[in-house]
């Protein structure tokens, strides 16, 4: 026997002590799933049989069941629930989290019941409590429906509780596997002509009868709702869109206008306004089996769809985020009416709250019901009726491609209560709530955590934040700017390798163990981390990203890399480069954002190098020698400090090669020479984040900005290696020696691929592997000792990887922010988190 519940729903079993419903829960749901009344008694008293205290027992149990519903997890409550007070509980919190109550009922024989209680020692109640609870449960049988429970299944026989099968069903609304591609159509109103002309335009082809519609590339079209009414054909687009619903080229969501009809066509009381008499008029010329079918598919239809991994919602009137997802009646009529203030305005018509202005949730939403001249973007949402049947426009958004679409009316069908304005002429009443490019204190404070598509949910503390806002209020350059902060980059596996801390072999075989075969090394340049937004040209950055300038350009941590006239002609060159290669029309963009290394290093960090390296280097250069000598003279005279002098010989050839190292870092600029750009990545392009295009793709767009202008931008040396190729990996060693003996830094090694998931998950985006004369800069000047080596090999790189993997996620999240247009908070969002997470304290050396 299948006993259905919806997902996303609270269960109540129900029945007499003895009945085996803890029995039952058990058997078929997750034990973190069920809350017992019992176990709720034992926690609140150490004792799961004390009634006295069961007031205080349900107050818990029912504040855990609001927090699991909350959450949108499925909850079932173990308890008697024979009583139509304790039921009207669990009704009440269901449709406060606007889920679907279910009851499982087991009402079992009396004797079962009382022979189960007989066996346990810790049940001393008599039968006469089974039998009033089994009066209470034959008085509730036939009102359960009525109070409220959506679904009801009763168990009568142990033969029945035996066989019973538990079946958790999707809802209606839950289409998240379907993951399109979407043409999301606006109002209707019966304007065929329009919608036709619409269709074609998208790509579909009309059936010759005008009963449907199909995409040869498979594409889907998707109805925000109100079809009918107002507009002169309501039949004709009712028989198309049909069509395409029954033959799977469409979904359709209902409106405000569908509901309507349907009571009118089934004689309710009405009232027979906004065009409602036009639909009645044209249904009422065609044949009943047609009026059939249109009444069944309008009342068929679902209020909201949740599509595309829960990415994509569609609603009639919009839906805020804590509804998306859940059945309820309230659901329901916010989805075909949206929310209102309970006042009218000037035309007597409902205002509405704004509430996609205050929008901050995952998924886009698209939605029509309050026609506006333009479709436009508001917080990830985007309202799509354009007043086509007022003489307007009909438009349609393809998802993913976040493209709109647009038809002109042929005429004003019908006349408008209220005339279509733009958001700056209505009233403030219309248009208040949060502007999308506002940032507020509160999206970047306290405990948070960030969703992103790569790496799930990722947590940022309160203290986090802390840190993360005293650089942003304090450093940063204006976060209009800063679209993206580059990840943390975690080293490669400790090496055993004699002499070594760090070797190319253990990148190899970490990525070889991981399932990436193919990997791309590169050079790892002298310099430090720069990101860089260029824009085409001066009118750009203000329609863009609301601020006036070129561009910006800035460190892994948003602070400005120059201030005054450098930077904006380093801006300048870069705009150049860039027209010179062609990139602008060949990306079909208007702004590019580069990762890359910017040299000399001792441009940022000439004052660190200054305090802590140079002076260490002249505190040692300016002893040891003398030491040297003294004890030089000392062995010459027959004391016994040869070993001694040995020592401090090899301590003063370290740390010249310590001063060599940290030399090389070094060089002398003016204005922009001396000054090189080594850019690696091209990260965003109007509409488009790049991170899924390989990395030959990325440095050979960069090989072209270096040809265009050689003195400002450095190229980077690679080398292909297929990690199973022992051959391959030996060459590519080799040329890590090379490259380090000469003074190289070392090298990046990275999924050639770029975005990669491994056996494991999101693999890596790249491991740095550091050669043994810069890491003397790091560790010090004697770190390659063998004792120090063998301390330093202990090292613990768990705590950096797991940072690299989310601050890398996180920054992926804000580019494909970014290229959906979406707002600047949501994009800060991210942004945030990352410099936030930099205040983890991991080892800086790493």
């Amino acid at each position: 026997m299948k006993l259905t519940i919806p997902d996303m729903s609270l269960v109540a079993l129900v029945g007499a002590s003895g009945s085996g419903k803890s029995t039952f829960a058990r058997k078929h749901f997750a034990p973190t799933q069920v809350l017992s009344s019992d176990t709720f008694r034992g926690l609140v008293s150490d004792d799961e049989n004390d009634q006295s205290v069961s007031a205080e027992a349900f107050d818990a149990l029912h504040y855990v069941a609001a927090k699991r519903l909350a959450a949108g997890r499925l909850t079932v409550v173990d308890a008697t629930n024979v009583q139509r007070v304790p039921r009207g509980e669990l009704i009440r919190l269901a449709k406060e989290h606007d889920v679907l109550p279910t009851a499982i009922v087991l009402d079992l024989p009396e004797p079962v019941c009382v022979a189960r209680n007989d066996e346990r020692p810790d049940r001393d109640f008599g039968a006469h409590v089974i039998r009033r609870q089994r009066a209470d449960l034959r008085r509730s049988l036939k009102s359960l429906q009525k109070e409220g429970f959506r679904r009801v299944h009763v168990l009568r026989t142990e033969q029945e509780v035996a066989e019973a099968e538990i079946v958790v069903e999707p809802l209606l609304n839950d289409r998240r596997e379907l993951t399109g591609p979407f043409d999301v159509i606006g109002d209707v109103h019966g304007c065929r002509e329009e919608l036709v002309e619409l269709l074609t335009e998208l790509g579909y082809r009309i059936s010759p009868e005008g009963t449907g519609a199909h995409h040869p590339d498979g594409r889907t079209a998707l109805f925000v709702g109100d079809l009918v009414d107002r507009g002169p054909d309501t039949p004709g687009v009712l028989r198309l869109v049909m069509g395409m619903a029954e033959a799977g080229d469409a979904l359709v969501v209902c409106g405000n206008h569908e509901q309507k009809l349907v009571r009118a066509l089934r004689g309710r009381k009405v009232q027979v306004t906004h065009g409602l008499a036009e639909s009645l008029e044209q249904l009422g010329a065609q044949d009943e089996e047609f009026r059939t079918r249109a009444e069944a598919f309008c009342d068929g239809l679902i209020a909201h769809y949740v599509l595309d991994g829960g990415d994509l919602v569609v609603a009639h009137a919009g839906l805020p985020q804590r509804f998306h997802g859940r059945a309820s009646g309230r659901v329901r009529s916010v989805a075909l009416y949206g929310d209102t203030t309970g006042e009218t305005d000037e035309y007597g018509l409902p205002v509405r709250l704004p509430w996609a202005r205050d929008y901050r949730g995952r998924a886009t939403v698209l939605y029509g019901h309050t026609p506006t001249p333009d479709a436009e973007w508001v917080n990830n949402t985007m309202c799509l009726d354009t007043g086509c049947v007022f003489g307007g426009k009909l438009t349609a958004l393809r998802y993913p491609e976040r493209e709109v679409v647009a038809v002109k009316a042929k005429k004003v069908w019908y006349e408008p209560v209220k005339p279509l304005l733009p958001d700056a002429e209505l009233p403030p009443a219309a248009t208040a709530g949060r502007e999308p490019a506002v940032l507020e204190l509160g999206d970047v404070t306290g405990k948070r955590v960030v969703e992103t598509r790569q790496h799930g949910r990722v947590g940022v503390s309160a203290e986090q934040s802390a840190a993360a806002l005293e650089v942003m209020s304090r450093f940063a350059t204006d976060p209009r700017w800063l679209l993206y902060l580059p990840p943390t980059m975690a080293p490669s596996t400790t090496s055993t390798v004699d002499g070594y801390l760090e070797h190319p072999a253990e990148a190899f075989a970490e990525y070889r163990a991981a399932g990436v075969q193919s990997v791309l090394c590169e050079e790892k340049h002298m310099g430090s981390r720069a990101v860089v937004l260029a824009c085409r040209d001066d009118s750009v950055a203000p329609a863009r990203f609301g601020i006036a300038g070129a561009g910006a350009v800035y460190t892994r941590t948003g602070r400005p890399f120059f201030s005054g006239d450098r930077g904006d002609e380093l801006l300048a060159r870069v705009r150049a480069a860039v027209t010179e290669a062609g990139l602008w029309d060949e990306l079909d963009t208007d702004w590019l954002l580069l990762d890359a290394e910017l040299m000399p290093w001792s441009l940022k960090a000439g004052a660190l190098i200054a305090d802590q390296y140079a002076s260490v280097g002249a505190a040692a250069q300016a002893v040891l020698p003398v030491a040297s000598a003294e004890l030089a003279a000392a062995v010459a005279r027959g004391v016994d400090v040869g070993e001694l002098h040995g020592r401090i010989s090899a301590h003063e050839a370290d740390v010249a090669a310590y001063r060599a190292a940290y030399r090389r870092y070094c060089w002398p600029t003016d204005g922009l020479d001396g000054v090189r750009l080594a850019p690696f990545q091209v990260l965003a392009s109007a509409g488009a984040s790049h991170h899924e295009r390989p990395h030959s793709w990325h440095l050979a767009l960069a090989g072209r900005l270096t040809a265009a202008d050689p003195e400002l931008f450095a190229a980077t040396a690679t080398m292909a290696v297929d990690t199973t190729d022992q051959e391959s990996v030996d060459a590519a060693t080799a040329w890590w020696l090379d490259l380090t003996s000469a003074g190289g830094e070392g090298m990046v090694v990275k999924p050639a691929a770029n975005l990669t998931r491994g056996a494991r998950g999101l693999a890596q985006p790249g491991v740095k592997v550091r050669g043994r004369e810069y890491l003397r800069i790091i560790y010090g000047p004697g770190y390659t000792t063998p004792e120090q080596l063998d301390r330093l090999r202990q090292r613990n790189l768990g705590r950096k990887r797991m940072l690299a993997l989310r601050e890398y996620a996180l920054g992926l999240e804000a580019l494909q922010r970014v290229a959906r247009g979406e707002p600047l908070w949501r994009v800060h969002e991210c942004v945030f988190a990352v410099l936030a997470l930099e205040s983890d304290p991991v080892d800086p050396r790493l």
